[in-house]
């Protein structure tokens, strides 16, 4: 059946053809709807051994409100962010009227599903790292409850998985540090909500905050080989695959010859000619007493001044040809040729682009 939508690229709503004429699917039977409205007046009528407590009108009053608020918690919040691509669209067309935002975006993307993912779990960890600094006041209310959903899953799993520990500690410092400057500094006008709520928010940042910092690193027994096993060489090439010079000091307070390995000057020189140009090396070098250059220590002064070259597993993609940002899922792009989106050029890997999470945001500055 044709129908008419927002969008035309949407699915649109689900129909079917009754004897009345064609009416649209609802999520949840109406026997379902009936029972649990049932079920609320008799727990009402239980607890009101008064009559004047409640009459009618009140009882069917309380029972739309619940009807609306389950139909509200039920569909929305399960069924709404879920989709593995959206369409961003930037002006008004035809077909649909206004433009796509950061808050609607991150409320349709699947970022919960991202999270479990090892390849996508720093790419949003970054992201939401780059919203709390600088666009979580210019979210929707919704996409402010979805952000801090996101955030929880987040924690959870770095406390129950022991990893990126550092990441999240980041994150929830630049987190606290925004909305203590939010509520105290600009004042609560441009927050939206109810300001205890966003006290409460901080107070629960700031409990995360100490879970992260009492976190007691466990060593399970293995009988299989570890790290410290290996040769030396082989423990030199894992040290060259690190891209963060965080990680590398981390692990060098493991084993005195891990320390060794990890104040090679050589390892410095390449994590610093991976993430700076030759011309930022001449504007900040910083030699040694012996008149060399200590690579280590220009690393940690450029990291001050210049941003570093971000790498990810995976990253959002954006369709040049479509305009459409989405998820793409190698494994079905490799089995079943699937691209992630429903895309109309001849040749779809060629209009794809991978998006940072800078650029995720710059995508709906207008």
């Amino acid at each position: 059946m044709p129908f008419l939508g927002q969008d035309w690229r949407s699915p649109g709503w689900s129909w079917v053809k009754t004897e009345d004429g064609w009416k649209r699917c609802e999520f949840y039977s109406e026997n379902e709807i009936n029972q649990h409205n049932n079920n609320l007046c008799q727990s009402i009528n239980l607890d009101a051994e008064d009559p004047s407590l409640f009459n009618n009108e009140d009882c069917e009053f309380e029972v739309k409100k619940r009807k609306k608020d389950h139909l509200n918690s039920n569909t929305k919040s399960h069924h709404f962010f879920r989709e593995k691509w959206i369409y961003v669209h930037k002006e008004s067309t035809k077909e649909r009227h206004g433009y796509c935002t950061l808050g609607e975006a991150f409320n349709r993307l699947d970022f919960s599903s991202a999270i479990q993912d090892v390849r996508k779990f720093n790419y949003v960890v970054k992201l939401l790292q780059l919203i709390a600094k600088s666009q979580l006041s210019s979210l929707s209310g919704a996409a402010q409850k979805n952000y801090f959903s996101v955030l929880e899953k987040i924690v959870r799993k770095v406390l129950e998985d022991h990893q990126n520990l550092r990441k999240i500690r980041e994150l929830l410092q630049d987190l606290s540090s925004s909305l203590c400057i939010l509520i105290r500094e600009v004042g609560k006008s441009v927050l939206i909500g109810n300001i205890n709520t966003w006290i409460c928010r901080l107070e629960t940042i700031l409990t995360w905050q100490q879970d992260t910092m009492n976190l007691q690193m466990t060593q399970e027994v293995n009988i299989s080989l570890s790290l410290s096993d290996l040769p030396l060489h082989m423990q030199s090439n894992i040290l060259y695959r690190f891209e963060d010079g965080w990680d590398i000091i981390s692990l060098g307070q493991v084993t005195p010859a891990l320390h060794v390995l990890s104040e090679d000057r050589h390892l410095w020189k390449k994590l610093c000619q991976y993430h700076f140009s030759e011309k930022q090396f001449c504007r900040h070098l910083i030699l040694s007493e012996n008149g060399h250059i200590d690579w280590k220590q220009m690393y940690f002064a450029l990291e001050k001044y210049y941003p570093k070259k971000e790498q990810y597993g995976d990253t959002l993609h954006f369709c040049r040809h479509c305009s459409i940002l989405f998820w793409k899922d190698c494994h079905l792009a490799f089995l079943f040729k699937d691209s992630g989106h429903p895309c109309t050029a001849n040749d779809p890997d060629s209009c794809f682009m991978p998006v940072s999470p800078q650029h995720f945001i710059d995508l709906f500055k207008f």
